[in-house]
């Protein structure tokens, strides 16, 4: 064979080898998740799904300034031609949301058998895992063990005027639990208790984690946060605590806030879809991200080690109808909007 013939056939192999290699990239199987959980937690998550299966996973992770807001409109915005396959949200209403306006497929991952009817959807829409509980957080320098408070109405009390702090209840767990309250309450008490915070001169802040930190630092006596948050400052050495509210007899229960995931109508890849969901909804899953520094709370009734925070068996939860408190969003959001932004 000539030089020449020999450079032609050694570049026609170059090229189908080529060809072929992108052919198996187009045709190995993938799947998209928007995820809202901070990436530092579920990055390392989703590259042993991908380890594991062989499924390639591309992920879209949220910003702290738009919480889980950006992805949920995100996923409207793309609704003639979506791009998400599994929605990842560190909390429930929007994904609630994204259901009453058919943006969302039901599914049947076999996990799921193992988490209680309250926090999964009847239909397979959406599943419940991975809970965040809503507490308060305590400065144990400026408040004294016999004086914590144990209600979310201790807040209204007016010792603490000025000294208690809220995040701005227009997005995340903040936002959720605002539209819980609305529900679990009535319309016209959850209207009196925002108004009273705000008559108390509550501290408003720009998310769960500053109320957490201004606790920690001692420029606020208490303020509502989630647990996660909250541990970051217990881990840190400042000098906290966390109070479960409104336990006993007549109380409306401490809120726990599950991570929620749900299929997106119509995506490109449905069956990775389930096969991701699924992953996530294991025990081990749910038992690594309980063991993590975010301590996230296991729903998963095969998970069976101690964990450090109380889960809703272990103490008086909320009873709350999400579905419920999803028709309530826009009401409460309208109310909010009004009362705490000027």
């Amino acid at each position: 064979m000539s030089r020449f013939h020999f450079s032609l056939a050694l570049a026609a192999l170059f090229l189908t080898a080529s060809a072929c290699r992108r052919n198996d990239t187009e045709n190995r199987r993938q799947v998209v998740v928007y995820t809202a959980l901070d990436r530092s937690f579920s990055e390392p998550i989703l590259t042993e799904f991908e380890r594991r299966t062989g499924i390639r996973t591309f992920a879209v992770y949220d910003t702290e300034s738009t919480k889980s807001v950006g992805l949920t409109n995100r996923i409207r915005a793309e609704r003639n031609r979506p791009r998400c396959d599994v929605f990842w949200n560190n909390e429930i209403l929007n994904t609630l949301l994204l259901k009453q306006e058919g943006l969302l497929r039901p599914i049947q991952p076999a996990n799921a058998a193992y988490y209680p009817e309250s926090m999964k959807d009847a239909d397979g829409t959406w599943f419940g895992f991975a809970a965040r509980a809503r507490v308060l957080i305590v400065n144990t320098t400026l408040v004294h063990e016999n004086d914590l408070p144990r209600s979310m109405y201790d807040l209204v009390d007016p010792k603490w005027a000025g000294r208690i702090g809220i995040a701005k209840p227009v997005a995340g767990t903040a936002a959720t639990h605002a539209a819980c309250l609305f529900q679990r309450l009535g319309n016209d008490a959850a209207q009196r208790y925002f108004r009273d915070l705000l008559a108390n001169d509550v501290q408003i802040e720009s998310g769960n984690k500053s109320c957490a930190e201004r606790v920690g630092s001692g420029t606020l006596a208490l303020a509502w946060t989630d647990t996660d948050d909250a541990v970051v400052e217990i881990d840190s050495g400042s000098p906290v605590v966390i109070v479960y509210p409104d336990i006993g007899p007549d109380k409306v229960g401490t809120l726990f806030i599950p991570n929620t995931l749900a299929a997106v109508r119509n995506s490109p890849h449905p069956a990775e879809a389930v096969s991701l969901i699924d992953f996530l909804l294991s025990a081990e899953i749910e038992t690594r991200l309980a063991r993590g520094s975010s301590a996230q709370i296991p729903l998963n009734r095969q998970v069976n080690i101690s964990t450090r925070l109380k889960r809703p068996d272990q103490v008086q939860a909320m009873v709350v109808d999400f579905t419920r408190a999803a028709t309530q969003w826009n009401r409460a959001q309208h109310f909010i909007h009004a009362e705490f932004i000027r």
